[in-house]
């Protein structure tokens, strides 16, 4: 066809985006991925000791159960990314949930700074009118908390753009149960469960698949930020002994993962970091989950435009550009010639500027898969489990990055397969349950007592 390069062209193209990556630390390709999942296990077992770690492993006092109760209501609650949802759930005879009374909203400080009373007034208004319906809520709050004994939450900070500074150092139970007393005077008497949707992801997983036999479960969640948690050994964490808990009993674990400090940063990383809300926090994060991947992607590109890698026409273009969404990214992998970001470009972008960004994009998302599959093959490791063919580790997968990034799953699923062999013989399955943060929530709220 008129103007397709030949390959060799193409292979030219190819080798100039691979230098250029290199040059700043961004090739995927340059990454030891086990050495990186065992800096990922050390931290894992510094954070779960006491000392000092990025990953906070956060225990959260829910235990491993497979009994669910049925017909028994729960309200439930989801505070996370840029939605605010709750909802009435209860599992029916045959343990399949049942949603009703759905209700969504923008979660406060998503466009501006909110107060703390702003704050929870938002959520006690989104619960208000099922409020009667149920003595039980499960409270799915998305960011860094640290649940205490009594499973409630305190917030360490925000993470995804969230604005509002006055919640973080709260506890989210105590003030949200403080908020819904005006609407219902027994809110006093509320059971409140407090967890992360990591958490919920994983819960979700005990409930969908109680019929199969796995060895253990992992939640992972990558969607507008990444995060991962597993069921660990009571007398593993040394940090929680004194705190009542059984040995020989086991708990969720929700690591933080976003926060791992040890990951392969370059350099374009490390001048994007500097660029979002909390610089210095999260590092790992912001290479890879939603909120942040659009803005990474235009960093590397205005990078890339500086450093001559396309025409002058389109490196002037691309310097303009203000904005990128993680969803310009997929779909230009999806539809390289025709999608919103390269019509605003297409008059000034050649087929080799076209497949130059094309190799560009897709290394960040091929990195992606990369930087999930340290999260994954560590946790895997970490739990003990998986060796049992008959046995596997059920990994539920929640989120739309995962989802929707093209090939994201193939990706990922290959590169476990080649690590884990590389180690041994080990065996997972990563599954999808469908509202499975919201199932995990009812699931935490019905078995905690």
């Amino acid at each position: 066809m008129i103007g397709e390069l030949n390959p060799g062209e193409i292979s030219s193209a190819k080798k100039k985006v691979e230098e250029f990556l290199s040059n700043y630390g961004m090739n995927y390709s340059e990454i030891d991925i086990q050495k990186h999942v065992d800096l990922f296990v050390q931290e894992m077992q510094e954070g779960l000791s006491g000392k000092k770690s990025s990953l906070r492993m956060f225990p959260t006092y829910i235990g491993f159960k497979r009994v669910i109760p049925s017909n028994e209501p729960v309200i439930v609650l989801d505070a996370g990314g840029t939605n605010l949802r709750s909802a009435l759930l209860h599992f029916d005879n045959k343990n399949k949930p049942v949603i009703t009374n759905f209700s969504k909203t923008d979660m406060p400080g998503i466009e501006r700074e909110a107060s703390k009373a702003e704050f929870f007034r938002a959520i006690a208004e989104n619960v208000k009118g099922i409020l009667g319906n149920s003595q039980r809520i499960g409270f799915v709050f998305s960011y860094p908390i640290e649940i205490y004994p009594d499973r409630d939450g305190r917030l360490v900070r925000f993470t995804k753009e969230i604005k509002a500074s006055e919640v973080e150092g709260e506890f989210i139970g105590k003030n949200l149960i403080d908020v819904i007393k005006r609407y219902e005077k027994s809110s006093s008497s509320k059971h409140f469960v407090i967890l992360n949707d990591t958490v919920a992801t994983l819960l979700s997983g005990i409930s969908a698949f109680s019929e199969r036999n796995y060895g253990s479960y992992i939640g992972f969640v990558f969607g507008t930020g990444m995060n991962a948690c597993y069921i660990e050994k009571n007398s593993n964490i040394q940090k929680a002994k004194g705190k009542g808990l059984d040995p020989d009993d086991y708990q969720l674990i929700n690591i933080e993962a976003g926060n791992f400090s040890r990951g392969p940063r370059g350099k374009i990383d490390e001048a994007f970091d500097k660029k979002t809300l909390n610089p210095g926090i999260y590092n790992f994060e912001k290479m890879f989950s939603g909120a942040y991947f659009g803005g990474l992607a235009l960093e590397v590109l205005k990078y890339s435009a500086y450093s001559g890698i396309f025409s002058d026409r389109l490196s002037l273009e691309i310097k303009k550009l203000s904005g990128l969404e993680s969803r310009d990214v997929s779909d230009f992998l999806y539809y390289p010639p025709a999608n919103e970001l390269m019509l605003r470009l297409n008059e000034n972008m050649s087929e080799s500027d076209r497949i130059k960004a094309y190799y560009l994009l897709d290394s960040l998302e091929e990195r992606a898969a990369i930087l999930t599959t340290i999260v994954l093959v560590a946790s895997i490791l970490k739990s003990g489990s998986g060796r049992n063919p008959l046995r596997p580790v059920c990994i539920v997968a929640e989120g739309s990055s995962y989802y929707k990034m093209k090939n994201f799953q193939s990706k990922v699923c290959g590169y476990m397969g080649k690590v884990l062999s590389e180690r041994g013989n080990y065996y997972f399955e990563i599954n999808r349950v469908e509202n499975a943060v919201m199932l995990g929530a009812a699931v935490a709220a019905l078995t905690c007592q």
